[in-house]
């Protein structure tokens, strides 16, 4: 397999592929005589499932899952199967407290600069479940303590819950997508049409993001559509760089498109249909031909937890390249207007979890290395005060400064401790940060969605 150390399994098989690396095996299928299987390795993100041969497969090591313990029975009828002791009682005590101790929104935190180099950041955070390359908040799992799911929002999670989840669903079910001068891998499962899943390339066209099984389809699709940015307001503009407002009622169509493609590079939400709950904040670049979707995010047009980004993407053409930061930001300064303060709805995946980390860090670094002391005093700010000035959820502000590990408690005083690594690691970081959003440029009114007539 080429990937020591990673372990993959087949409905329910788990095979040891070279060099000694464990998959799992979700489906088998023969071409023309060859047998292929689809292998999720575990641990690892699903992302990197693919299709190989018997040969990259040692077939002498297979491990079959233990056979669960048949439900009891009571006077002839099925009961509940006792639960373990142990098991109820780690999953009740796996929460662990925080490194240091949580500030007051409203008590003002010194701040002043530290000799030396800095220190790891350990904080931990409340209701972590598992383990992530990341610290900060739970954002890779929204699951209950006790297992008991919430009830349903009605306004409209994209949260995946991951109930209906199969093998269907499990596995990549397009091999190719062109859009404009790009050809996409998919990362995940997308409920396109079944009759295209077989098709070795599936065509978009870029501007009203229409399907089709050809290039033939495709090319007599252009010499009709006559868009050339995506539908509804352009409400901003710098340079080569424009943000649409679509609502997802009066453009559902395109919307629903959008749900589609975005859906096989985010594996941890769910697809709407209804998409009439959300407006859609599409980003372009432009050039002579029009303007070419790079990324977008959606937001709900009411939302009872302060979520300001329902999903967020950078299509894989332009990642790497400061875009997701900036749809980041463009979605806090769309808060700023509205007077609110936003966070994404989780979970996150991955990427947009270290996107998001990275642009709470350099924001609130920001504001803190441009504060003046006043009287030769050192500086004061509070946790209210950060999140009035950069419309960051206070629990984020407050999990930042914790993965920072810039916390800390002296002499009945929170102190905010900047060492000269973060200092100079976050004027390092800027320097690279060369795009960024003018609020100048910005024409957004907000509307008052609690009125249904403006739906």
């Amino acid at each position: 397999m080429g990937r020591a150390g990673r372990r993959y399994s087949h409905e329910g098989a788990w095979l040891l592929a070279a060099p000694r690396a464990l998959a799992e095996i979700l489906s088998v299928k023969d071409i023309s005589g060859r047998k292929l299987f689809y292998v999720h390795y575990i641990d690892f993100n699903k992302r990197l499932d693919e299709w190989v041969t018997h040969e990259r497969l040692d077939l002498k090591k297979i491990q079959f899952p233990k056979k669960e313990a048949k439900t009891p029975t009571k006077n002839g009828l099925p009961g509940s199967r006792p639960g373990s002791p142990e098991r109820e009682v780690k999953r009740k005590v796996e929460v662990v407290s925080p490194a240091t101790p949580v500030p007051s929104e409203t008590a003002p935190a010194s701040v002043f600069p530290q000799n030396g180099a800095a220190r790891r950041a350990v904080a931990a955070q409340p209701g972590r479940k598992r383990k992530s390359n990341c610290l900060g908040t739970d954002e890779d799992s929204q699951d209950s303590s006790d297992g008991i799911p919430s009830a349903p929002r009605m306004t409209g999670s994209l949260v995946s819950d991951r109930s209906h989840d199969d093998i269907v669903t499990r596995m990549k079910n397009i091999e190719c997508i062109e859009l404009g001068r790009h050809r996409l891998k998919p990362w995940y499962f997308s409920p396109y049409p079944q009759e295209l899943t077989t098709l070795p390339v599936l065509y978009l066209c870029e501007f009203c993001l229409k399907y089709g099984r050809s290039l033939k389809c495709l090319q007599r699709h252009l010499t009709k559509c006559d868009l050339r940015h995506p539908p509804g307001n352009e409400i901003y503009r710098k340079g080569t760089i424009s943000f649409f407002e679509i609502d997802g009622r009066k453009n559902k169509s395109y919307s629903q498109n959008l749900c589609l493609l975005a859906k096989c590079f985010l594996d941890h939400k769910t697809l709407y249909y209804d998409t009439d709950p959300f407006l859609f904040y599409v980003m372009t670049e432009y050039d002579c031909k029009g303007f070419h979707i790079v990324g977008y995010f959606s937001k709900e047009k009411e939302s009872t937890e302060d979520y300001n980004v329902a999903c967020i993407l950078t299509l894989p053409p332009y990642q790497r390249r400061g875009y997701g930061k900036l749809l980041i930001e463009f979605s806090y300064e769309l808060s700023k207007v509205e007077g609110k303060t936003g966070t994404p709805e989780k979970p996150l995946s991955d990427l947009g979890l270290l996107s998001y980390r990275s642009y709470w860090s350099q924001t609130i670094l920001e504001i803190l290395m441009g504060l003046k002391s006043e009287s030769g005093e050192r500086p004061q700010i509070t946790i209210n005060e950060i999140s009035e000035i950069t419309s960051i959820k206070k629990e984020d502000v407050i999990s930042t400064l914790q993965y920072l590990n810039l916390i800390n408690y002296y002499k009945g005083q929170y102190i905010l401790t900047l060492s000269e690594d973060i200092v100079d690691g976050h004027e390092r970081a800027m320097l690279k940060r060369l795009l960024r959003i003018d609020s100048k440029c910005l024409h957004f009114t907000p509307k008052d969605w609690s009125k249904r007539g403006k739906w």
